[in-house]
This record gives structure tokens, C-alpha cells and sequence, in this order.
């Protein structure tokens, strides 16, 4: 039956037959991505309006970090962490001086970068802090993203996540997002170690806190003895404007996390940087990964966050943002279902109220991609809009002509 369908449909009766069923995508099976666009099996272009979730920052297939990526692979891949290798330290520094840090630990996925940075946080409260053995605390926040292991779960409050995956790892205490008053209660907690938060709440729906939200959060940690960890595997390497979106603020995270866009999209890179004091808590043989911190990964990470400083991304996604805001703002007053836009930089949302017929932001995408856009609706009611950061202003204008006549199809 499967060999009388179609390139595309083929592909996806694939999936669904042989794979697990963990994702929902749109019904588009993607072959070839270079910039900010990609094509499908079919041969059609589409513009790219979610970058893998700001993994491809870079533009996709960028030249610079293949080059990087290629070289290394016909040199050498992998030694695991049992040897040296002449790309780690390289890289190492080369991170730290990037990012204004002292160490850095390099692991694979984003939800291993959060890991690390929870283990380092308690080792950290128990070994300089003084926290009774097993009693340290986490401070996380409502509608929190920061992966999907069991360990990140345990401080999530989305249901999809968390429902049936219990029982969950004890030591987090939950608090509203962007409220001081509750942050500064929390952190009275002697036990305390760190907080957990994402400077802009991206998988939530591109919640933006209020301004001097992560200043005073930076203050109150200072106050209490605590770590301030920031999640920016989303929000970070230019997507928001500038190259962290903790730096809107001025704030200097105690430890830092990234991912996604570190390598460009081309291969699984993550890391955690942080001070002397924090790191230096971990002893051998006590965290560590395989694949961690392996000669492909340093080479694309180095290699990509060259594209970044290079190519200006920071301060394309600044002014082609604003432009963007702009465009989709004139939606809110000429049409019924968009009701409200919200972001920062080329990390944007809009909310789609459900029209009278039952049509929803799901269906609003697919018909964006039938009009040549990729984009996904999250949490039901709500559109992310994150091309490449390579975009031009010309092209973002195309784009938001093709949303805005998508969205009067719909009136």
C-alpha cells in the first residue's frame, strides 16, 4: 500500500508505521535547507519560521560550519574524555573569553546542559554553601521549559510533560514567572542553591518578563547566596538581539546554558559555563558525557559562533525584529483572530483566537505552509514566528505579507 503514495505521504506512513509517535509535525517532509529556506520532497520552497527552535540561527547548511564540520570529520571524531584531544582546550578558552566566564563544561543536548547545571548547583550548595546533605532546593518557575528527562520534568508544570512519568525527582520548589515578590520569598530558603529560568519563556509561548525581571532576580540571588542559572539554549547566540537575551538586562548569569544554535544545527552541542568556585566542585569521574566536549563539536561550535560575531546576527535580529513586531501589530486592529503579538529580536509570537467555524492556529500554519512558510502552533492557541537570523529585510517583508494574507483567508 505504502509504495502507491506519494514522495511525502510515503515518508510520513513511514514514520508512523516504524517510529514512535512523540511528535506531531505538520504535514511536510522536509529533503534540502540552505539559508532561510528549506525544500521538501516535492520539490517545493517554503521559508523557515521556526530554525529547528533556534538551533539554525545560522541559516541553514551555512558554508562556514559545514566547511568546519567536514574538515574535522575526515581528521578525527571522537576520543571520548579518557584522552586529550588538540580541539577541547582550544575551544574551551575560546568559549569562556566568547561569553565572559572562567570554565566551561561541554555536553551534547540542552536538556544535558540543564542537567549539569542542576548537579552543579547542588554540589556547589552543599560543598561552599553549606546545605545539609540531600536537603538542597532548586527554585524553578510555572510553565518552565527546559527538556524532557525525568530529572527537568520533575520542576515542569505543563501536564504533557509530566503526566504518567512519575514519580519525579524531589527538590524544586515552583513559583509564578516574573514575580518578584514570590522570587524573594523563595530564596529566604537557607537550602536554596539556585534558580532555574529562561530569560524569555520560549516553548511557553515567547512569554517576555517584565523589564528589570532578571536584574532583580540577579540581585535577590546575590542577596540569598544563590546561583543564578539561566537558561538560554533558546533565547541565546543572537536570537533575541543581542547575543544573550540576558543581556537586555545587563545580566551576568553566575552559570550559563546553551545549545541549539552553538553549533548552527549541524551536530548536538551544549555547555554550561560558570566561575572557578562553581565548577570546580566537580571532580573526576563525579559528571561527564562520551560524546562530550568531542573534536566534530568543538569545531562547529567555534565555527558558528564566528558566523554570529562575523555576520552582525545580533544586530540583524534587533532591527528586522522590530520590523516584524510592527507588521504583525497591524494585524491585532484589522483582523478577528489575531489578538495579540509579543517577543523580542526574531524570537516572536502571535495568539490566534479560534474562528466562529472551529479554525484554529494549528490550521492557520498548515495554511501558512500551503502559502510557503513553516511554522508551528504551540499550545494550541499560539504561532512562533524564529526565521534564521540570516534573513533579509527584504524577505522579511515577503513573510509578513504571506502571514498577513493568510491570516485575512481566514476572516
Amino acid at each position: 500500500m505504502i509504495d502507491t503514495l506519494n514522495a511525502t505521504e510515503k515518508n510520513i506512513a513511514l514514520e508512523e508505521r516504524y517510529g514512535a509517535h512523540n511528535y506531531h509535525p505538520l504535514p511536510v517532509v522536509l529533503a534540502k535547507g540552505e539559508g532561510v529556506f528549506v525544500w521538501d520532497v516535492e520539490g517545493k520552497r517554503y521559508f523557515d519560521f521556526l530554525s529547528a527552535y533556534s538551533a539554525v540561527n545560522q541559516g541553514h547548511c551555512h558554508p562556514a560550519i559545514i566547511k568546519a564540520l567536514t574538515d574535522q570529520a575526515q581528521t578525527l571524531t571522537l576520543t571520548s574524555r579518557a584522552f586529550h584531544n588538540d580541539k577541547l582546550g582550544v575551544t574551551e578558552k575560546y568559549l569562556c573569553e566568547y561569553f565572559g566566564y572562567d570554565k566551561v563544561l561541554m555536553m551534547n543536548s540542552g536538556v544535558e546542559g540543564v542537567e549539569t547545571a542542576i548537579k552543579l548547583a547542588r554540589k556547589w550548595g552543599y560543598t561552599k554553601k553549606g546545605i545539609p546533605t540531600d536537603r538542597a532546593v532548586i527554585v524553578a518557575v510555572e510553565r518552565n521549559f527546559h527538556g524532557r528527562t525525568l530529572g527537568i520534568i520533575s520542576a515542569s508544570t505543563d501536564p504533557d510533560s509530566r503526566n504518567n512519568f512519575g514519580p519525579f525527582m524531589p527538590g524544586y520548589h515552583i513559583i509564578p514567572y516574573d514575580n518578584v515578590q514570590a522570587l524573594e520569598e523563595a530564596l529566604q530558603n537557607p537550602n536554596v542553591c539556585g534558580l532555574l529560568i529562561e530569560p524569555i519563556q520560549g516553548e511557553a509561548g515567547v512569554y517576555v518578563p517584565q523589564e528589570g525581571y532578571l536584574k532583580k532576580a540577579q540581585e535577590l540571588c546575590k542577596k540569598h547566596n544563590v546561583i543564578l542559572m539561566i537558561d538560554e539554549i533558546q533565547t541565546g547566540i543572537a536570537r533575541t538581539g543581542k547575543l544573550l537575551a540576558s543581556d537586555h538586562e545587563g545580566v551576568h548569569p553566575d552559570l550559563l546554558i546553551l545549545g541549539k544554535a552553538l553549533s548552527g544545527g549541524t551536530y548536538p552541542v551544549s555547555a554550561v559555563l560558570t566561575s572557578d568556585e562553581i565548577m570546580l566542585t566537580i571532580k573526576p569521574g563525579e559528571h561527564g558525557s562520551t560524546f562530550g566536549g568531542n573534536p566534530m563539536a568543538c569545531a562547529v561550535a567555534v565555527a558558528a559562533l564566528e558566523v554570529v560575531k562575523n555576520e552582525k546576527l545580533a544586530e540583524n535580529a534587533d532591527k528586522l525584529g522590530k520590523l516584524f513586531r510592527s507588521r504583525m501589530q497591524a494585524l491585532v486592529g484589522k483582523s478577528s483572530i489575531v489578538t495579540l503579538v509579543r517577543g523580542k529580536g526574531l524570537l516572536n509570537a502571535i495568539v490566534i483566537k479560534p474562528t466562529k467555524d472551529g479554525k484554529t492556529a494549528w490550521d492557520v500554519c498548515v495554511r501558512l505552509k500551503e502559502n510557503g512558510l513553516l511554522a508551528k502552533p504551540t499550545h494550541g492557541d499560539i504561532i512562533r514566528f524564529a526565521p534564521p537570523l540570516v534573513i533579509t529585510e527584504a524577505q522579511i517583508n515577503e513573510c509578513c505579507d504571506i502571514i498577513e494574507q493568510t491570516i485575512q483567508s481566514f476572516e
